[in-house]
């Protein structure tokens, strides 16, 4: 590839990441405000089209009326009430059409053009199964809400969300890796490379127990800090039967382990910091491990103020975002401190 190829699809790259944290933050307010129900039908074509005319509007209604979500939680709803959340819901749906052409279309003049070597054809191919399978997952998630109990499965909204983050993650290391480097990050890389990989981990499991977390409407319990009421470790932590499902279906418990995650990277977040400064390291490396640290701490901060204030809706977007960012940084971090080629 020439360099100006590499330039173009690094943009590419970096378009999807933006898009895909654009998405996130949309997709946080359509679950705050209670949307994500509000359209019931999944038209990938089609559903482009949103109601225009009044009729349009009261059929769309009508239909949502048909579903537990009306039934058992918005019942006598005015007809500008479901258009709120039909919005939200709508452009959230609309923000994915648009990453699919935002990818398919410059996908398809690259590899016509022969823009492409053989590793960027088979990232750019497993970005696209991933983007399949997330619209996929999405209308899975959806369909959950539809029956019954009118809340998605928390399993299916972790699903979900992590693989935005993947998604987000593989776009953030395949634009970086079309840059060249030109300063090796120090002997001391090496340690720091290994926390780094071991924080990424422990990073991911806070992902996932954070939609846990939302996906069950845990952060409306226990709201205070740092104890949970008078207790470090509350009562009902292991209640239920089976034992293990406690990790996934108790309130109490998915918020304790999400609390505790927090510590232990922030934690994490200071050891690194310090090995940073106490090995050789460049200049370099030491202000994307600071980077780390400045992130978690302020990510930190974020989520107990959103638990202490009961969840405000833009408390637990920004919360959502934050941590899609120390995603980001964590993964530009290890691409720096990773062997020099």
């Amino acid at each position: 590839m020439t360099s100006a190829d590499k330039k173009h699809i690094r943009i590419w790259y970096w378009s999807g990441a933006t898009l895909v944290f654009l998405i996130l933050i949309i997709g946080g307010i359509t679950r705050l405000t209670g949307s994500g129900l509000s359209m019931t039908d999944w038209k990938p074509i089609m559903g482009a089209i949103p109601p225009i005319t009044d009729a349009q509007w009261q059929d769309a209604f009508d239909q949502y009326k048909q579903f537990p979500e009306y039934q058992q939680v918005n019942r006598g709803m005015s007809l500008a009430e479901f258009q709120f959340i039909f919005f939200w819901e709508y452009l959230h749906r609309m923000i994915g059409r648009l990453i699919g052409l935002v990818f398919i279309i410059p996908f398809g003049y690259f590899l016509v053009k022969k823009k492409f070597d053989a590793t960027q054809v088979k990232r750019a191919s497993l970005l696209l199964i991933l983007g399949i399978s997330q619209g996929l997952m999405g209308w899975y998630m959806v369909q959950s809400g539809l029956v019954d109990v009118p809340r998605v499965s928390p399993y299916r909204l972790a699903a979900h969300l992590s693989l935005a983050f993947i998604i987000f993650g593989f776009c953030v290391w395949f634009a970086l890796d079309l840059k060249e480097r030109t300063i090796r990050p120090g002997s001391g890389a090496t340690e720091l490379r290994k926390w780094l990989w071991i924080f990424l981990v422990i990073l991911s499991l806070q992902v996932i127990w954070g939609a846990f977390v939302a996906g069950l409407h845990a952060g409306h319990i226990y709201n205070t800090f740092p104890k949970m009421h008078q207790f470090w470790i509350p009562p009902e932590l292991w209640l239920m039967q089976p034992f293990a499902i406690n990790f996934f279906e108790n309130m109490v418990t998915v918020q304790w382990i999400h609390r505790v995650l927090a510590t232990l990277l922030g934690l994490m977040a200071v050891g690194m910091w310090v090995r940073a400064y106490q090995t050789d390291t460049t200049f370099l490396t030491k202000k994307w491990i600071l980077a780390v640290l400045a992130v978690v701490l302020a990510q930190y901060l974020i989520g107990v103020f959103t638990l202490v204030y009961h969840v405000p809706v833009w408390l637990g977007v920004l919360h959502q975002a934050v941590a899609m960012i120390l995603f980001g940084v964590v993964i530009g971090a290890l691409h720096q401190l990773r062997s020099f080629k």
